[in-house]
């Protein structure tokens, strides 16, 4: 197991906001005279327990406040690149949520700037490709998310792509067509969280409403025999988070979870960590706990990299490169 984290792979769900350990948090809330409401680290750390997908996102957004100008954001992301360069990250895509921020007061670019300011430093000092891809909070308004996607229109160019998260039951993926459909306009790529909270058929609508090219999630398309064949058909992928899964309770244990059955029925699945901070586990402890759970060898982890890779947005020859790698490493067993 200590070779996954040599393992070549790329990131491709990936909550920026969600890698705040307890220390940067206070640190920055110290800086920017921000009241955690916690009367220190260990307090917060305690905190990190969740009933359900609902109480995680309330603790969320609380410590989201503490990011306040462009340096806070590169150094929330410099320091998740560090530790994702550790784990073998070769390529990550970064989803971030700038209605948050925006509500909170901080202006859009200082968000995206700081972002890319740590995406640049991470390719001249680990050689890491990546991107950022902008999310839609769907529990705010349609309306709230097609003046987001207006307002960094004219820096679509800065963006690998777009995506919808947050809580997932009772907002549909068709709600957003019409946002999606204007991203598309923009050249931007879209992805969706469907199919972790919401039915099969929330998978449906990202897909036919939203032009979908990734699920974000989409474990319980395990229910649907008939879209399952069409996952597997098409070949859209599925960014499952198994730790984030177990968390919040959408799996019973990781040995429940269904990932095999996933791969059994030929559906492309990538591996990633989601919100690592308050999961307990960054992306090589998710490859651990599924290679653990079942049984995995070294071939079996080195398809789910070299699909993390298939999966990404990268371009045609940095893929190539990373395919390169991953069977490398698969050679060097």
């Amino acid at each position: 197991m200590t070779r996954i984290a040599t393992l070549p792979k790329a990131e491709l769900h990936l909550h920026v906001e969600g890698t705040l350990e307890p220390e940067l948090a206070f640190a920055l809330a110290a800086r920017n005279g921000v009241d955690l409401g916690f009367a220190d680290v260990d307090a917060l750390r305690a905190g990190y327990e969740f009933d359900d997908l609902q109480s995680f996102l309330d603790l969320y957004y609380a410590c989201m406040t503490v990011l306040r100008e462009r340096r806070d954001f590169a150094e929330l992301a410099t320091a998740y690149l560090e530790r994702a360069h550790v784990d073998g990250v070769q390529h990550a895509e970064l989803f971030f949520d700038p209605q948050v921020h925006a509500a909170n007061g901080v202006a859009i670019d200082d968000v995206i700037d700081g972002l890319l300011d740590a995406l640049r430093d991470a390719a001249g000092r680990f050689g890491m490709s990546g991107g950022l891809i902008l999310c839609f909070v769907r529990d705010q308004s349609v309306d709230s998310a097609a003046a987001t996607l207006e307002a960094v229109a004219h820096r679509a160019g800065d963006l690998l792509g777009v995506g919808l998260d947050s809580a997932e039951v009772g907002y549909p993926p068709a709600l957003f067509a019409g946002v999606f459909a204007r991203a598309a306009e923009l050249g931007l790529h879209r992805v969706a969280h469907a199919g972790e909270e919401g039915p099969p058929a929330y998978v449906v609508e990202a897909l036919d409403a939203l032009g979908a090219e990734r699920i974000d999630h989409g474990i319980r398309s395990i229910e649907d025999p008939a879209l399952l064949a069409r996952l597997a058909a098409s070949g859209v992928p599925l960014t499952v988070c198994p730790l984030s899964n177990v968390r919040l309770r959408a799996a019973p244990t990781i040995g429940e979870h269904p990932l095999r059955r996933l791969l059994a029925a030929g559906v492309q699945v990538t591996i990633n960590s989601d919100d690592p901070a308050y999961f307990g586990g960054y992306v090589a402890d998710n490859y651990r706990a599924v290679a653990d759970a079942f049984a995995l060898d070294d071939d079996e982890l080195a398809r789910l990299a070299a699909a993390s890779v298939r999966a990404s947005f990268a371009a045609p020859e940095r893929k190539r490169e990373l395919l390169d790698a991953v069977q490398a490493w698969r050679a060097a067993r």
